[in-house]
């Protein structure tokens, strides 16, 4: 039976930019773990950002690279192991600021690390967090691609969606889930899996589309980098004239925030998301 994700009263509409958590708070901590998640929650983010991949034996993990080197002890390509032999392994030493002692990572919640090696996070266990956290959340998942799973990776996000009750956002949800991809075609698979759900069109190029303000059959957010707002600012105007959204990533650096501030973006997703809080005096 699914989980309803419901709260007492419609979600709170946050002044606008919304601010999202990318991987977490990861400039803190390291990304895409339980802790990072956590603080970015306690911080005030309106919304965390992961990217999902899956094991060889079909498990979703929040993991950003295809291989584990970089953000783990272990070495390969993630989907040629199966969940068990990934679990083994630690995703948090490699950050600066881990702390020597496991004793440190105590949070404001009853969730407490208490084990050296920090284990990779899995999408359910990132779903059931956002949940339980008390508070409304928006929760934006990067589909992978190129994957040799192709479309499987789309049919297992809305599988963990449904199995939350959240793959058909409703006012009274505490959480509402968005589905991005760089890939159009992605975008497009999960406009038909799961037609009520949000999506954004990932890009790192000005396309001439972009810059007319139209996106991809499927999406009605786009999400460009921020360099190439800085560079076509025009298009925040003329998305929103076509009726579309604008979250833009990765954005750290304080003249940025004040930048997109000022533009009048949709969201802003940042490794740093208490320092965009306090730029937006919240």
């Amino acid at each position: 039976m699914a989980v309803t994700p419901t709260s007492p009263e419609p979600a709170p509409q946050p002044a606008l930019p919304l601010v999202f958590a990318h991987r977490g708070s990861s400039e803190a901590l390291p990304e895409h773990t339980l802790a990072a998640y956590l603080r970015a929650i306690g911080e005030g983010a309106d919304g965390l950002e992961c990217d999902v991949r899956l094991t060889r034996d079909g498990h979703l993990i929040c993991v950003h690279d295809r291989r584990l080197n970089r953000t783990s002890d272990g070495r390969g390509v993630i989907s040629r192991r199966d969940l068990a032999q990934i679990e083994e392994l630690d995703f948090g030493s490699w950050h600066p600021g881990w702390p020597a002692s496991a004793d440190e990572l105590i949070t404001d919640r009853e969730d407490r690390i208490d084990t050296p090696r920090t284990p990779v996070l899995t999408f359910n266990r990132l779903l059931s967090t956002t949940l339980d956290a008390g508070r409304h959340l928006r929760l934006l998942v990067e589909t992978k691609h190129p994957s040799r799973f192709g479309s499987e990776v789309e049919d297992k996000v809305v599988d963990a969606l449904a199995a939350y009750g959240l793959h058909e956002p409703k006012p009274d949800h505490s959480v509402h889930a968005t589905v991005m991809s760089f890939s159009a075609l992605a975008v497009r698979r999960m406009r038909d899996r799961a037609p009520k759900l949000e999506t954004v069109w990932l890009t790192e190029f000005a396309t001439p589309g972009l810059r007319d303000g139209r996106l991809p059959f499927g999406a009605k957010i786009a999400g460009p980098s921020v360099r190439v707002v800085k560079s076509n600012p025009e298009i925040v105007k003329r998305l929103h004239d076509n009726g579309n959204k604008i979250y833009v990533w990765t954005v750290n650096r304080p003249d940025d925030m004040d930048l997109l501030i000022g533009l009048g973006v949709d969201g802003i997703i940042s490794d740093r998301p208490r320092a965009v809080l306090d730029r937006l005096g919240r």
